[in-house]
């Protein structure tokens, strides 16, 4: 394997020029550059990456730690941050988190696992866990608006996209609007985009009934097709449905139609994160696009930040992403 001293020999230069037209240093004269790049070229040189990143004291690995590898919507985050992670020659390593504990295992055991940096979507953590996200080395919160804690952290836009969903319902004509939500203890995604959609009736002057506020145990498509069919069959009139990710409206379409409940004609139903599988149902679902790919580059934008700063932080930056909604058949697109 050719080394950095026999391209500098083949180039007639010395190991200092080769390395700073590795580095595209601006102060390496143009003919000076095609030669060392034409001498690496023909010796087939390979630049060590491992050990140049060692020699920094980095991997050039970043983590990602997710509540679970298998739902839709964290697979189409995770495909983002891999993508805008490549596009800065950073590599990826991805973890299944599931529970509080395994997020916080996450955070305190990056740097053993030598990631440069950490992003972290949390689904467990909560207010109260604020100060154990204080740790030594870079990590942005990727997700739900649920800290006010010392990282940086780009949150999704819950409240206003779920605000313009139910209120598009409400423009479709529906008025006796459902929603299927997770428990509502405290500041998570299910809370937030409730407090959208009972914004939404009463920007409308609509009555927010108890009765359609319908909290389910898992946020999956069984327990959306199930909980509907309680719903018809229990008599519960409604005639919209707003739910909080699109695996719960997934499975609320196939409860409808078990019941014979035409869509969008009698029902209609929107969900929130538009999964690519939401495109090729029947009816196809209308959803709310939270731009996955602006919040990862924004996650990854500020987690090299943190990764190449070398004072302390001066403070810690919060985003909120951008959303469209994508209007299908399911809402009579």
């Amino acid at each position: 394997m050719a080394t950095l001293q026999d391209v500098a020999k083949a180039a007639g230069v010395s190991p200092m020029t080769v390395s700073n037209v590795i580095n595209n240093h601006p102060h390496v004269r143009s003919s000076t550059r095609e030669k060392v790049l034409e001498a690496m070229a023909r010796l087939d040189y390979r630049v060590n990456v491992a050990a140049r990143n060692l020699a920094k004291g980095r991997t050039g690995t970043i983590g990602l730690a997710v509540p679970d590898v298998n739902s839709p919507y964290y697979g189409r985050l995770a495909s983002a941050i891999i993508t805008a992670a490549e596009r800065r020659k950073l590599r990826v390593s991805i973890e299944q988190t599931g529970t509080r504990e395994n997020e916080l295992d996450a955070l305190s055991l990056s740097r053993n696992r030598l990631y440069d940096g950490l992003i972290l979507t949390a689904a467990g953590l909560g207010q109260g866990d604020a100060e154990r996200l204080r740790v030594d080395h870079p990590v942005v919160i990727l997700g739900d608006r649920i800290f006010d804690g010392p990282v940086d952290h780009v949150a999704m836009p819950n409240l206003d996209a779920s605000r313009a969903a139910t209120r598009h319902l409400i423009e479709r004509g529906c008025r006796r609007i459902a929603i299927l939500c997770g428990a509502v203890d405290e500041v998570d995604t299910s809370s937030l985009r409730l407090t959208g959609y009972r914004q939404a009736l009463h920007d409308a002057g609509l009555p927010s009934d108890p009765g359609l506020v319908q909290q389910v145990g898992r946020l999956d498509m069984p327990e959306g097709a199930e909980r509907v069919r309680e719903m018809v069959e229990s008599g519960l009139d409604f005639d919209g449905v707003f739910c909080v990710n699109d695996s719960l409206a997934m499975g609320v379409l196939r409860g409808l139609a078990d019941a014979r409940i035409r869509v969008p004609d009698q029902v209609k139903v929107i969900g929130f994160d538009n999964v690519k599988e939401s495109t090729f149902l029947v009816p196809s679902l209308s959803t709310v696009d939270p731009d996955h790919d602006g919040m990862a580059e924004r996650a990854i934008d500020l987690l090299i930040r943190r990764i190449e700063q070398t004072e302390p932080p001066a403070g810690h930056a919060e985003s909120v992403g951008d959303f469209s909604l994508v209007i299908r058949e399911s809402t009579g697109g």
